[in-house]
């Protein structure tokens, strides 16, 4: 069976963050052409640019870059073309992330990199400049660079101004400034997060952060402005706190968007907590906050196996490569031609062309995504096709 894969895009492009060469938004799925000669294996979206790692270790970025966010210095403010990253062209990416204004990127030993906007240091180490005041002085990284050095890092995430890795150990290490001025002085050393062993995965959203454990645990801190940590009030943590509300389940995977969260379990049920404002949390007509996990009952029998949390929306995947949206709706950022902002899961219609070499027959397959990632006010997939 000829297997063929394409990426898909939606949302706001305004800063040609939707990679289709132009800067309009789309409220209905629109493939990224200039990506389809590339074997794609995952996507990244930020809040105002994206990127994609394919199979062969190639990062190709665009969007926004006025802070060297794409991996190279901005000649234009915007760049609606995905291109590669050439600095990191010897080098084989497997996973990366983009933060406020900043991407972390990891190679297949390990090795962790850096670009874009430094000014709290979430890019990490440099030689130390100073202005008249004595003031250390940061400059946007506009070439990845490596970072954290000295760890052997198996998975990078970044939040608006500060960047976490989880290490092979299963140790996590943060850097930068973790939330908005005034509480920590940014530190551009890597430092590491006293009392976490044994973490599986980590999900950061601006300011606030989560760590699965291997043994089922999920543990938050920082920024709670809105309950995202999950601990039953609205208290910053300084250091991690169980996650309450979620004990008996086995949760598979975590993610976090600018100010909410969500676990899910390997029943494919979603939890969902943190800032409900234009029904994010994707909880029908109720867009309260929640300070404690509450399960996602308008998901429940659809079988989720990964959800994607942007700034403010939610995109479930289902096991059988449906995905369903929900939040704020203007830009398009939904997908389903329609700019209603709504607590209610809708399914996003995947209505783009048959690939070339399955006959370009509709009738004889469908479109089944693979991942999904949100972004600010856009959402991009990954989706194959499947041959009925």
């Amino acid at each position: 069976m000829a297997s063929k894969t394409s990426i898909i895009a939606w949302g706001s492009g305004e800063d040609g963050q939707l990679g289709i060469g132009n800067n309009e938004e789309k409220e209905w799925v629109c493939t990224i052409k200039s990506l389809e000669s590339q074997n794609v294996r995952s996507v990244v979206a930020g809040s105002r640019n994206s990127l994609a790692i394919c199979e062969d270790g190639k990062l190709f970025t665009w969007g926004w870059n006025q802070r060297g966010t794409l991996g190279h210095p901005p000649e234009t403010k915007t760049e609606n073309v995905p291109s590669q990253v050439k600095a990191l062209a010897d080098v084989k990416i497997v996973q990366a992330a983009i933060g406020g204004w900043h991407c972390l990127a990891v190679d297949d030993q390990g090795r962790a990199y850096s670009w874009g906007g430094n000014e709290y240091g979430q890019c990490g180490e440099e030689p130390e400049r100073k202005d008249d005041t004595g003031r250390p002085l940061r400059r946007d990284i506009v070439i990845p660079q490596r970072c954290a050095q000295k760890l052997s890092v198996r998975q990078v995430a970044a939040g608006g101004t500060h960047s976490v890795v989880l290490t092979r150990e299963g140790h996590v290490w943060i850097w930068g400034q973790p939330w908005p001025p005034g509480d920590i002085k940014e530190i551009s050393k890597p430092v590491r997060v006293q009392g976490l062993e044994k973490v599986k995965l980590i999900a950061v959203g601006a300011f606030h952060n989560l760590a699965l454990l291997e043994d089922g645990v999920l543990w938050a801190w920082g920024n709670n402005e809105y309950g995202q940590l999950g601990t039953g009030d609205t208290q910053a943590r300084s250091s991690p706190i169980p996650v309450q509300g979620l004990s008996g389940l086995t949760l598979v995977d975590i993610a976090a968007g600018g100010w909410h969260s969500t676990a899910l379990t390997a029943e494919g049920e979603v939890y969902g907590w943190g800032r409900g404002e234009h029904g994010r949390l994707g909880f029908g007509d109720d867009k309260s906050s929640k300070m404690v996990p509450q399960r996602v009952q308008l998901l429940v029998g659809e079988d989720i196996v990964q959800v994607s949390c942007g700034g403010t929306h939610s995109v479930a995947l289902t096991r059988d490569g449906r995905m369903f949206s929900f939040g704020r709706g203007d830009h398009g950022r939904l997908g389903y031609g329609k700019k209603v902002t709504t607590g209610h899961p809708m399914e996003v219609p995947t209505n783009i062309p048959a690939p070339r070499n399955s006959g370009g027959n509709e009738s004889q397959g469908h479109w089944s995504a693979k991942l999904v990632a949100c972004g600010g006010r856009h959402t991009l997939a990954l989706v194959e096709w499947q041959n009925e």
